[in-house]
């Protein structure tokens, strides 16, 4: 522990840079995320609650496999085409990308959009893959 604070006192720019950057990095995550479900509790909500699936992936990586009932409307005009989402304002939207890393973007949209209840699939369409859920293909 002596150390470590010597070697902050010692490179007090570096230490800071490294506070700073984590800082940064935590607001960007909160800012741009939004809550996630698995695979297991978005069934659930399809199911109890009827909520709608938006699969924000391109149409050719949409039409090689995608969640039953879902709707593609891919990231890049997800702006534009907010319109087709109004009719289901009051229902929950599970937010559904390759492998995750993009619905949280999406979902901020959504939610900025005035979109309640707004979740994304953690681990993307890999996870409801690896957990052999039904895929409609084409």
């Amino acid at each position: 522990m002596i150390q470590f604070l010597e070697f902050i006192s010692n490179h007090l720019v570096l230490a800071s840079m490294w506070v700073v950057t984590l800082v940064a990095i935590f607001f960007y995550h909160k800012r741009t995320s939004a809550s996630s479900v698995a695979p297991q509790e978005a069934v659930m909500l399809i199911n109890r609650q009827n909520a709608v699936v938006v699969d924000v992936r391109d149409r050719k990586e949409f039409d090689s496999g995608h969640i039953v009932d879902s709707l593609n409307i891919p990231l890049s005009k997800l702006k534009q085409r907010l319109n087709e989402l109004i009719k289901h304002k009051q229902k929950p939207l599970i937010v559904v990308c390759k492998i995750g890393q993009h619905s949280g973007e999406a979902a901020k949209v959504l939610q900025d959009a005035g979109h309640g209840q707004v979740v994304r699939l953690s681990g993307g369409l890999s996870e409801w893959k690896a957990q052999s859920l039904p895929l409609v293909q084409g």
